[in-house]
C-alpha cells in the first residue's frame, strides 16, 4: 500500500509543472518574459534550462533549481542582485568565462532571474 502510495505521488508530481508567477517578488521581473528573453538570446545553446524548448545543452551548467543554491557564477552569493549583475556582465564578474554579455538591461535581466528563479 505505501509503496502503491509513494508510486502515486512520484507520477503525480512528475505531472505537475508550476505556473509562471506574472512577477517574481525577489526579482521584480517578469518570468513569462524572462522565458522569452532566454529562447530570443539562445541560453539554451550552451544551459540546460526546464520549462524552455530546445535548451538542452550542456555546455555551461544547467540552470534548474538555482534558487537552491548557494553561490551564482561559482563565486556569488545567490541572491538577486548577484544574479543579474551576473547576467548582464558576466566578464565583469569573472573575466574568464565563456558566457557572453549580450547587451541585456536592467529589466531584461531581471525577468531571466524571474524565470530562472521559479525553475
Amino acid at each position: 500500500m505505501a509503496r502503491s502510495l509513494a508510486g502515486l505521488i512520484l507520477v503525480l508530481l512528475a505531472a505537475c509543472e508550476r505556473p509562471l508567477p506574472e512577477h517574481e517578488p525577489l526579482t521584480a521581473g517578469n518570468a513569462r518574459q524572462g522565458r522569452e528573453l532566454i529562447r530570443h538570446y539562445g541560453c539554451g545553446s550552451c544551459h540546460l534550462i526546464a520549462g524552455v524548448p530546445g535548451a538542452n545543452a550542456s555546455i555551461g551548467p544547467p540552470l534548474e533549481n538555482l534558487a537552491h543554491r548557494v553561490y551564482v557564477a561559482g563565486r556569488l552569493a545567490n541572491t538577486p542582485q548577484n544574479l543579474v549583475r551576473w547576467i548582464r556582465d558576466p566578464r565583469a564578474i569573472d573575466p574568464q568565462t565563456a558566457m557572453p554579455a549580450v547587451g541585456l538591461d536592467e529589466a531584461g535581466a531581471r525577468d531571466i532571474a524571474a524565470y530562472l528563479y521559479t525553475r
